[in-house]
């Protein structure tokens, strides 16, 4: 075993496998696989072989389709057979709200390159005999799926990385991981030592324990995951003889099961309510190639439905039930990329569809480790969308919510229960007592909306329970004086007396002076968006003190960003305040009244302008207020110490009475915004746009001195135009908005896709916000919306549906 390598992969599952093989392709050959036992000795080797194009997230669609086109050139470089069976498939749907989901996946599919066709229960039953009809009520074909031999697979990606160079090292179990003073990374194994600059954790079901060799806690956990296999079935035979073809898969959603052909049976497999979590704390290192009891009886509602849904499997026998773990991290997406604090050491498991993302994840990591970037969107996959309020029960609960949701619908304006509430400020109590409906963002409970009492959310694809009540949140706002709770922002300090050179350095505005604020984008080297913020100057002649705010569910995506390019000889510091510091708005035509009333600074319009900052007491509070409102209206953000909230909260409550003061949450917020074609973080802006396309290049100060970070890049992009413009849409919509990823007609053809959207009730329109290409992009009409399979007229909408000329908000 070699001594030295640039990167040691830890773990000879199909994930480990792919990236080495990524990275070998990619030109780093000096790489080496540890796997403490034989290879496919983990999840892999008892996996059914599915494999599918679909995914709640188009961009980790993407990588999917990547994955299954990629098997082809495996097979031929390592001369492995890969068992690859295109066969095709359907996804099934018993209710109409199912197949109201299935269109919008239709939908997708037409921008994303992935060919599907709804059809009919009668239609699906031509293509997969098996099914009766009469339990569905339609369907959606998919060219794509099918399945593969998990071992062949995983072998081809191991002989085809050894071809290029790479090692593979069976039965070399890492016993430890330990950084040096240098970066170096030592791993101890039980073979010897290898040295590497990089370290990948593909550990799968021991990626926990992979984790905590370097003190990291792994928001993963393994379930018991269960399929059978049948008899031979005449029915099987038949079609195999009448057709000569395997019959294609079939996903029945409302019957929790997935199915295909099994030599000359069938394979059930079964994402169960009653699930069972295997090994909660530590896993086992002499695990291998065992199987788990089965539970049939835990399984058999489930496999009741099948038997209804497809009645040829109450006349066969079961020749087999497999049971094994799989691991899970809480929303059921993998957790990929470098972890922040551990320079070197990366990540790539809870890959629980690892035959369907094995290869995107293999070549995103390998590209992000090579390039210093994925070379694709991967938000839904990046290990940094967890911080250290994903503790180990936190995980639990949430893993086996999201288990035992595998196949069920997650409605737009539903929020999922488990794990809450966790992280609380102190106004939710009060705001709880108001009628506050919460959701989740980073772990922190938000208000969405307030529910007179007796009135919650109806889950629906359609306008739902919450609407006449958000709507008069949103006329508190535009005709008195509203105030919203904004703890969930994420909110950074940085000090030195380096700050004001390294900020001009890593953002791409200018820098605004003392007791001001200005938008912030930030950039990578490509000229794309990694972030964009508000940036305030809170420091004097005599210090440097800036104040960051920013997206809060990119908090340690952020954080992983500005320690990497942090100087190296001390000279800034920055700190994610968190908790530390809590959050609260204020926004309306009467906001300045309001505000006069509970401080003795001047904020009048000439002592205190549109993007000023400065601290004041609220009360008898001390705070921070900003002259900046996301609703576009007049408003001012106060930023608090968590001791002081709730008694800033009770002066601005109580002297708000004057005005009618009301409460309004974030799904108001959504339709304020929109009326101001205002995007937002992991939605409009996401790093595969560049700042032109994004329509934040008017914020870029080109022309600044400082060399920032993707300028020249940016400068290009700027000379060249770009591809795409983000625009703003009037729908036509009746009894259903947008919620994201909708495609954008134009011309008879699919031109571009809807990146978030919604109702703008001061306005009454149907609002949509997405991007199209820039040679379309100034035409008013001729476009049009999908939604919920129907298409929809939608205008271009190039100025602000309210205050166009942003009076209210500057005046």
């Amino acid at each position: 075993m070699k001594t030295h390598a640039k990167v040691v992969v830890i773990g000879g599952g199909v994930v480990g496998c792919s990236v080495l093989f990524h990275l070998a392709r990619h030109g780093w050959t000096d790489v080496v696989l540890l796997e403490r036992d034989e290879l496919t000795s983990g999840s892999t080797w008892h996996a059914a072989g599915g494999m599918h194009t679909i995914n709640g997230d188009p961009n980790v669609a993407k990588l999917q389709k990547y994955t299954i086109s990629l098997y082809k050139e495996i097979e031929e470089l390592s001369g492995q057979a890969t068992g690859v069976h295109l066969t095709g498939g359907v996804l099934l749907a018993a209710t109409e709200a199912r197949l109201d989901w299935l269109r919008g996946v239709v939908a997708k599919g037409r921008y994303l390159g992935i060919e599907l066709e709804e059809i009919s229960p009668d239609e699906a039953a031509e293509l997969m005999p098996l099914i009766d009809p009469r339990q569905f009520v339609g369907a959606v074909r998919n060219k794509e799926d099918g399945h593969l031999d998990p071992s062949g697979v995983t072998h081809a990606y191991a002989k085809a990385a050894r071809k290029l160079g790479a090692e593979v090292e069976r039965f070399t179990k890492v016993e430890d991981i330990v950084q040096r003073t240098d970066g170096l990374w030592r791993v101890i194994t039980n073979k010897g030592e290898v040295v590497a600059e990089h370290v990948v954790n593909a550990g799968g079901l021991w990626a926990r324990e992979v984790g905590r060799m370097v003190g990291l806690e792994l928001p993963v956990l393994a379930m018991e995951h269960m399929y059978l296999i049948t008899e031979d079935m005449p029915e099987v035979a038949a079609w195999n003889q009448k057709t000569g073809t395997e019959i294609i898969h079939a996903v029945d959603f409302d019957g929790e099961l997935y199915l295909r052909q099994e030599r000359g049976g069938m394979l059930m497999g079964t994402y169960e309510k009653a699930n069972k979590p295997w090994s909660e704390f530590q896993t086992p290192w002499n695990f291998g190639h065992e199987l788990l009891e089965p539970d049939i009886d835990r399984i058999a509602p489930s496999l009741e439905v099948g038997f209804r849904h497809f009645p040829a499997f109450q006349n066969t026998g079961i020749k087999q039930i497999i049971n094994g773990p799989f691991t899970f991290a809480p929303d059921g997406n993998p957790l990929v990329g470098p972890v922040r604090g551990l320079p070197g050491f990366w990540v790539a498991c809870g890959v629980m569809a690892g035959f369907s993302q094995g290869g995107g994840v293999g070549l995103a990591l390998s590209n992000w480790m090579i390039e210093g970037d994925p070379g694709a969107d991967i938000w839904a996959m990046d290990v940094s969308r967890y911080g250290d309020w994903a503790t180990m029960g936190y995980t639990n609960a949430k893993v086996r919510e999201n288990y035992s949701r595998r196949f069920s619908i997650r409605f737009p304006n539903e929020e999922l229960p488990a794990g809450r509430p966790l992280k609380t400020t102190p106004v939710y109590d009060l705001l709880s007592a108001k009628g506050s409906q919460w959701g989740v963002a980073y772990g922190l409970e938000v208000p969405l909306w307030y529910a007179p009492e007796g009135v919650k959310d109806e889950f629906s694809w359609r306008r739902s329970s919450d609407f006449e009540h958000v709507a008069k949140e949103v006329e508190t706002v535009r005709q008195g004086v509203g105030l919203s709770e904004i703890s969930s922002f994420a909110k950074y300090r940085v000090t030195g007396e380096g700050a004001a050179a390294w900020l001009d350095h890593l953002l791409a505005c200018k820098l605004p002076k003392s007791g001001r604020m200005t938008l912030a984008p930030m950039l990578k080297e490509d000229g794309r968006l990694i972030g964009d913020f508000t940036l305030a100057n809170l420091g004097n002649s005599k210090s440097d003190d800036w104040f960051l705010a920013g997206s809060g569910v990119a908090e340690q995506y952020h954080m992983r960003w500005f320690e990497a390019h942090l100087p190296k000889d001390g000279s800034v510091s920055i700190e994610a305040l968190g908790a530390k510091l809590t959050g609260l708005s204020i926004a309306g035509p009467s906001a300045r009244k309001l505000l006069e009333k509970v401080t003795r600074s001047d904020v009048s319009n000439t002592a205190f302008p549109f993007m000023a900052i400065t601290r004041m007491d609220i009360g008898m509070a001390p705070c921070l207020v900003g002259r900046v409102s996301y609703t576009g209206d007049l408003g001012y953000e106060i930023w608090v110490a968590p001791e002081y909230q709730r008694a800033a909260y009770q002066a601005l409550m109580a002297a708000g009475e004057e005005f009618s003061i009301g409460l309004f949450g974030s799904r108001a917020l959504n339709a304020l915004r929109l009326e101001k074609n205002y995007g937002s973080w992991a939605r409009e802006y996401r790093p595969i746009y560049g700042p032109l396309e994004a329509g934040l290049d008017r914020f870029v100060a080109y022309g600044k001195q400082s060399d920032f970070i993707g300028k020249q890049a940016a400068l290009a992009e700027r000379k060249q135009g770009g591809r795409l413009r983000l625009r703003a849409f009037v729908v036509d919509a009746a009894d259903a908005d947008v919620i994201g990823d909708e495609p954008i007609w134009y011309g008879g053809a699919v031109r571009g896709w809807v990146t978030s959207g919604g109702y703008a009730h001061h306005s009454k329109k149907s609002v949509a916000i997405g991007y199209v290409p820039k040679e379309i992009a100034d035409e008013a009409y001729g476009f049009e919306i999908e939604l919920l399979g129907k298409r929809h007229a939608a205008r271009m909408q190039p100025t602000p549906l309210f205050d166009a000329n942003f009076e209210r908000m500057r005046g």
